[in-house]
């Protein structure tokens, strides 16, 4: 397994990757809900990021697949230029392999040489095995966000959790 940063060329596998993770009701679109395309991520994600130094996109490659993928979305604003928000999908296949902890392993790294402070990230409260693999990475719980979400009838509460680039 390999981890580097997304080329547009990853577009339509990292598109297709995207639908298979969010199949797993853990992500903030439910299954089938987001209409993501290969054309949208190469136009308003992976290739704006060549001039964005606050943000970046990292994949994980085995052979030619895509098994996983964690975005760092930045700010320029003054206030919140030293904070990223992550979000992070593994394919159903790689998780429990070490796939999360090498993307966030690399991504804490870009982190810190970037000087940035804060990376912060929201989770699915009973989403256990990717709350410890946060926990793993040095993300502490910062707070509850009640009835967050409305998830297959039900209301699910989410953790804030941050990393201050430890």
């Amino acid at each position: 397994m390999n981890v580097r940063k997304a080329i547009p060329e990853d577009a339509e596998k990292l598109a297709e990757l995207i639908k298979k993770v969010e199949e797993s009701n853990f992500m903030l679109f439910g299954p089938g809900e987001r209409k993501v395309t290969g054309e949208q991520l190469r136009k308003n994600r992976i290739g704006p990021l060549e001039k964005d130094q606050s943000s970046n996109f990292l994949v994980a490659v085995d052979g030619e697949e895509l098994i996983g993928y964690l975005m760092a979305i930045g700010s320029t604003t003054q206030r919140t230029a030293h904070s990223v928000y992550l979000v992070i999908g593994v394919s159903e296949t790689a998780r429990g392999k070490g796939v999360g902890t090498e993307l966030f392993r690399k991504m804490v790294e870009w982190a810190k040489n970037r000087n940035l402070h804060r990376l912060e990230l929201t989770v699915m409260i009973h989403n256990e095995a990717a709350i410890n693999l946060y926990k793993k990475m040095g993300f502490e719980i910062e707070g509850v966000k009640k009835h967050s979400l409305f998830v297959d009838g039900t209301f699910v509460d989410e953790l804030y959790m941050e990393n201050f680039c430890r």
